[in-house]
């Protein structure tokens, strides 16, 4: 279990230390990184709060001793507009329970809003979020990773867009009836497949963003072939920092997504970030496998295989540099006006790099920027402009279509 300890005083530079089992980061903060924090919108594209509430419910409307997200450490951070991710596995395409499950998820952040009303509140239009972030709200816009609830049925889509979701991850895991997955070898359709091709078109006409992390890089190429507004890419990070790795973006599709008007949202976790965290992922799903082949899964000894094996074998964590490095990189080949956040919190474990941990943390992202030599008004961009715009033009385009 993780702690966050960060003691925040406008004013004056500062120490945010960050305390964790087995290490200790800090990192300067300066005033400014806080206002500018405070006195913006901070967009992140992807935060798995509803799962988590689905495996143990826990109520984020108040502080909470695990996870990465609650109401006090977003206010902390300055966070007001996460995307919560309605997350549905690839064990559950095909199946009705997939559509209910998405529905489920949907319900309990309605539920969360009921409960906190002066807290939260669901936003399903830019708009929303300016004006929520104008009286002080939190937004809780929806956005559906893995399509597999739309079952090949226009209907649903019209469904989950009345229900508020704004962007579709096309596939996560496996390949499913809509599109290829990046970390499923098969390649089922090539990319996406004839449904998931007029799919495109309609969420282009409804006003929901195609999200393109998870999908192979056929997909890629043919979604912003047909879409006829930006894609983003709502939690990925870049195939440069880790060789080998689909499920990240390689320097032609970065290119490619800056000519569609797209944003790629970087993914903070390490195994997304650096070289040493992905190959210490790839070596423990082989000894995983290896372990389940001896032992058998359904072994206690099997069973207390993760737990052991992070003991042993610690993962070599990123750091805030790693992340920003990412951010550098997009910048340097397409410009500050396609790269955002899509930190995955609450989405991958304990895998976060040093100073980057919750919530709490975005001003430590932002004076990273700020000792990078970013200006103020390209912070901005980042933390939420790029991606609004993006929202935005969606928007204008569903309004004529």
């Amino acid at each position: 279990m993780k702690t966050i300890k960060t003691k925040i005083k406008l004013g004056c530079l500062l120490v945010a230390s960050a305390l964790y089992v087995g290490q200790t980061t800090a990192i300067e903060v300066s005033d400014k990184a806080h206002q500018l924090a405070q006195q913006n919108i901070i967009i992140d594209s992807h935060i798995d709060v509803p799962y988590r509430v689905e495996k143990q419910w826990v109520d984020v409307t108040k502080a909470t001793e695990g996870g990465d997200f609650d109401y006090p450490r977003a206010k902390q951070g300055g966070l007001n507009a996460p995307f919560m991710s309605i997350y549905v596995p690839a064990s559950l395409d095909n199946s009705a329970g997939s559509t209910k499950l998405a529905d489920k998820l949907i319900d309990y952040m309605e539920a969360i809003v009921g409960r906190a009303p002066d807290k939260f509140a669901i936003a399903t239009s830019t708009s929303d979020v300016e004006e929520q972030f104008a009286k002080g709200l939190i937004s809780l816009p929806l956005g559906m990773e893995n399509g597999s609830p739309i079952q090949g049925d226009l209907a649903n889509l019209q469904h989950f867009y009345d229900r508020g979701i704004r962007y579709i991850t096309l596939a996560h895991s496996l390949a499913n009836h809509i599109s290829d997955s990046s970390y499923d070898l098969r390649r089922k359709w090539n990319g996406l497949s004839p449904f998931g091709k007029e799919l495109v078109v309609e969420m282009n006409n409804l006003g929901i963003l195609v999200d393109i992390s998870h999908v192979s890089d056929d997909a890629f190429y043919q979604a912003i072939e047909i879409s006829k507004t930006p894609v983003i890419a709502s939690h990925s990070s870049l195939r440069e920092f880790t060789p080998g790795f689909e499920r990240n973006m390689d320097d032609a599709m970065i290119k490619a997504l800056g000519k569609n008007g797209g944003v790629v949202q970087i993914n903070f976790g390490s195994t997304f970030v650096t070289k040493n965290a992905n190959a210490w992922s790839k070596k423990r799903g082989a000894d995983r496998k290896a372990a389940e082949e001896k032992l058998g899964k359904d072994t206690a000894e099997f069973k207390a295989f993760a737990d052991k094996y992070s003991k042993e074998n610690p993962l070599p964590y990123a750091t805030l540099d790693s992340v920003l490095d990412h951010i550098d990189h997009v910048v340097a080949l397409i410009g500050v006006d396609h790269v955002g956040i899509g930190s995955d919190y609450d989405g991958v474990g304990d895998s976060l790099p040093t100073d980057l941990k919750d919530v709490s943390t975005y001003p430590n992202l932002i004076q990273g920027l700020l000792n990078r030599g970013y200006s103020d008004s390209d912070i901005i961009k980042i933390l939420s402009g790029n991606f609004m715009r993006v929202w935005k033009i969606n928007e204008e385009y569903a309004a004529k279509h």
